[in-house]
């Protein structure tokens, strides 16, 4: 909301020479955010000028100007910029004549748009200044012509200040205002909150205003369709205004104010409308009396109705839109805009002026349906005083009789709503205890005073006990707790104390939330980017990402990939809800290389939403989510009850967190002394095993298959939940996540370079699985016994489950094993290859001899033997 101080100061006592800056800090004071300060840039000499004499010449580019001799200061006096008193100045508009008083800006002022004027040779004079037009000094759009003052009923001194006589030495703030505090909207409310924080006398122009009765003209309303049973229009003042002058300028002054306020001027009848909308917060409508059709009735609108709205569109009404209808049909969506078939235009003589009480709900949602919001509508619903529109409608018709020469009518119609205040019940003992402050009875009871309520007090027996009733334009008053906060603000924020509470023992994170981020402060310590993405992806992405570590392999079920689509997506081609972190690491990384940075090591920590499951695992896939069905949607205008809340929550999709990381370009830059290395699958599979690490799990690794990953480079990650027995029975593995490089051909279609190396892994459950203490094993004062086997087995046999098998089989004296080759050439037939694992044996309690050693290895051979087929290779 914008604040013209000169408005502000005809209803609350400014301080002489107080400035925007102050006013600012007062309202601060009562809880308003300051925004910014709003000045014309109109700066230098502006002046009265009286016209002497006229001189009309031709030019030979077909333009005739007139060469004027214009008197810009008292006889014999210096004009403002220290020159003479009468100056030539070439002028274009030809609305003017000798004797008339216009504006001249002398050399050295500065207008809109830092555009300087200087003394300046044109079509043959010196043109010692300019004669302004309204657009020139932004008071509106009128630029075929200069200002004339006498025709504004204006007859000031030559040499006077102009920028004073227009308005153009005003100022105003800017405030953010609160939904809650729709009243702030005008300038009466704000007026009013200046006067609670300096104590300045404040004015009620509602309360000093005389409005005039008025019958005769058809208003009823008929509203069969109420929104959660409220009804659409409870109050519909009208006022008929007969005579207008529609050719007459918006006086200066109220340009300037609706300037400031934010309001371009449009013609005088649009402007005294927009002006009382912002001095009342009361939005009004003007209608051409000779277009309506019978009388008005405010209904909703009907099956297959339209209405062009001033705007210029046709809109296809919904059976919820609260219409204002004549004979005719509808000619205005009801609070939010008028039609374009009853807009008064130049041609019109007799208005109807139409000032009514519109509920905030229906208001709100027929702006949002039609995507139409308006500054009456940002009113509406927020709340407007219902006991304002009577003075509303009588101060446009005084307006509109003043400044466009109408004669108002008795003719008109009146429903004024029957207004049942509600009552707050308000213990005084309660607002210190809440605060925490030390406020007095009589602080307490002045603030809820102060800003319109009316008080009884309890029962003899319970003098504690207030009864609040808010004033009619306070229709956010409804609780407790809201009048707690009132006296808040009125008393002061700066008498509330400021002391740190004690933060009780034996809370702190959770385990899951400290293992989180010890996971993103180790892999980022790596070496890896974070990176936050957004979870909308397109159906496109949904079917080649798949669901990340429990996504099907590529064709199996591609094409059905289960997901939740948004409502409302910000974005049409993204309305689907992530599966899987990786869509975004890889849009991330696109636009890091189309930004030249082609080295990249991205890891992203997030939730992904996954449909029809249960939030909680133990519930297991059995206990589906409930769906939440449009039936079963609360009502927007009140509080949802306990049991819907309740299905809401258990509606809401479970939301695993993950871990997932994208690479490509060099793992390694090419140097001195070393060559460089591009990143690929080991290095994906090596962060996996650095996040799982930092959790205390530990990844088994095998060849696994995933839609997004190459089918070759791709490794299945899992947690061993159990045992393997030395049969080589994995029923004791749970897959957690996938690394490996993504395929080519995606790779190609998001214009990546060379290979790109991802994994994702469902952190959630690695920590669900991971020991609560880590196992640790006791450092040995005696020396390990380290031996090498090779075993020949069938290509399609993973290595991981031989080493698996081998270690299960030497026994505990195995305290290490790993592969360190995989050999396939010469000596080795066909179909089969020769792994090396590098083997560590050792005892607690005594040094091993070299045949326990060879004995436990030679265990080992006899499981994969047994598992596997494998023979030993000597």
């Amino acid at each position: 909301m914008r604040v013209p101080l000169s408005w502000l100061g005809e209803y609350v006592s400014l301080p002489e020479g107080v400035t925007p800056e102050e006013v600012h800090a007062d309202l601060v004071r009562v809880g308003f955010e300051e925004e910014s300060i709003r000045r014309f840039e109109v700066s230098g000499p502006v002046v009265v000028g009286e016209v002497l004499s006229r001189e009309p010449e031709e030019h030979s580019n077909g333009k005739t100007v007139n060469w004027c001799r214009v008197r810009v200061a008292a006889p014999g006096e210096q004009a403002a910029d220290g020159g003479e008193d009468v100056r030539g100045i070439v002028c274009g508009a030809h609305n003017f004549e000798a004797g008339d008083k216009v504006v001249v800006c002398l050399p050295g002022a500065v207008l809109p748009g830092d555009f300087a004027i200087a003394a300046r040779k044109t079509y043959g004079h010196v043109s010692d200044g300019m004669i302004a037009s309204a657009r020139e000094l932004s008071l509106g759009e009128d630029h075929d012509g200069i200002i004339v003052l006498s025709r504004l009923g204006l007859d000031p001194d030559a040499g006077a200040d102009a920028k004073a006589l227009l308005g153009l030495d005003d100022s105003a703030v800017e405030i953010n205002v609160t939904p809650d505090r729709g009243y702030a909207f005008s300038i009466r409310g704000v007026a009013r909150e200046y006067g609670h924080s300096t104590g300045a006398a404040f004015g009620d122009p509602v309360s000093a205003a005389s409005p005039k009765p008025a019958s005769g003209f058809s208003v009823s309303i008929e509203d069969d369709a109420p929104i959660r049973g409220r009804v659409g229009a409870t109050g519909f003042v009208a006022r008929v205004v007969r005579g207008i002058d529609q050719t007459r300028p918006t006086p200066p002054w109220m340009a300037a104010r609706l300037q400031l306020a934010g309001i371009r001027s449009l013609s005088l009848e649009v402007d005294i409308s927009n002006y009382v909308m912002l001095e009342l917060g009361q939005p009004l409508h003007a209608y051409d009396l000779a277009k309506l059709q019978g009388g008005i009735t405010v209904r909703r609108a009907r099956a297959g109705e339209t209405l062009m709205t001033l705007d210029g569109q046709e809109r296809a009404l919904h059976p919820e839109d609260l219409l204002i209808t004549d004979e005719s049909g509808p000619i205005g969506l009801a609070g939010v805009m008028g039609g374009e078939s009853t807009k008064a235009d130049e041609s019109t003589v007799d208005v109807l002026v139409e000032a009514a009480t519109f509920d905030p709900v229906s208001v709100a949602r027929t702006a949002r349906r039609h995507k139409l919001p308006s500054e009456a509508s940002k009113r509406f619903e927020r709340g407007v005083d219902p006991l304002v529109a009577r003075a509303a409608a009588q101060r446009m018709v005084d307006l509109l009789v003043e400044l466009a020469g109408g004669t108002a009518d008795e003719l008109g119609a009146e429903i004024v709503p029957e207004r049942e205040p509600s009552v707050v019940r308000l213990r005084a003992s309660s607002v210190n205890g809440l605060l925490g402050t030390d406020y007095s009875d009589e602080e307490i009871r002045g603030a809820i005073e102060m800003i319109g309520c009316t008080i009884s007090l309890g029962t003899a027996g319970d003098p504690d006990l207030l009864f609040v009733t808010p004033p009619s334009w306070r229709s956010d008053l409804t609780r407790a707790a809201d009048l707690i906060e009132e006296v808040a603000r009125i008393v002061g924020y700066d008498r509330i104390p400021s002391e740190l509470p004690v933060a009780p023992p034996g809370r702190g994170l959770t385990r899951d939330q400290r293992l989180r981020r010890r996971a993103a402060n180790v892999v980022t310590a790596a070496g890896f980017d974070e990176v936050q993405s957004y979870p909308f992806v397109s159906r496109a992405q949904l079917d080649a990402f798949g669901a990340g570590a429990s996504a099907p392999a590529a064709g199996d079920g591609a094409d059905s990939i289960p997901a939740i689509r948004l409502a409302n997506p910000l974005d049409g081609e993204a309305p689907f809800l992530r599966r899987s972190l990786l869509p975004g690491l890889v849009t991330a990384a696109q636009r890091n290389v189309s930004r030249g940075l082609t080295d990249l090591a991205l890891v992203e920590f997030g939730a992904v939403f996954q449909p029809n499951s249960p939030v909680e695992r133990s519930a297991a896939e059995s206990t589906p989510q409930p769906q939440l069905g449009t039936e079963t949607v609360p009502p927007l205008a009140e509080r949802p009850s306990d049991e819907a809340l309740a299905q809401l929550d258990a509606s809401i999709p479970g939301q695993p967190r993950r871990a997932a990381g994208l690479l490509l370009g060099d793992a390694v830059a090419k140097q001195p002394g070393e060559a460089e290395r591009a990143t690929d699958w080991a290095d994906a599979l090596d962060a996996a095993r650095t996040i799982a690490g930092a959790v205390s799990a530990e990844l088994v690794v095998s060849q696994g298959s995933h839609r997004a990953f190459h089918p070759g480079r791709t490794a299945e990650l899992a947690i061993r939940v159990g045992a393997v027995d030395a049969d080589g029975d994995e029923g004791g593995l749970e897959v957690v996540g996938v690394a490996g490089e993504l395929l080519p051909e995606l790779v190609a279609a998001y214009h990546l370079p060379g290979r790109v190396a991802a994994f994702e892994l469902d952190l959630e459950r690695i920590i669900e699985l991971a020991p609560r203490v880590p196992e640790t094993s006791p450092l040995s004062g005696f020396p390990a016994a380290t031996q090498d086997l090779t075993l020949v087995v069938a290509d399609e046999v993973p290595a991981g489950d031989v080493l698996a098998v081998v270690e299960a089989g030497a026994g505990e004296l195995l305290e290490h094993a790993r592969v360190v080759d995989d050999y396939r050439g010469a000596g080795i037939e066909d179909g089969q290859k020769a792994l090396t694992f590098a083997l560590r044996f050792r005892a607690g309690d005594r040094t091993l001899k070299a045949e326990e050693a060879s004995a436990a290895k030679l265990a080992g051979v006899a499981a994969a033997e047994l598992a596997f087929g494998a023979k030993l290779r000597e």
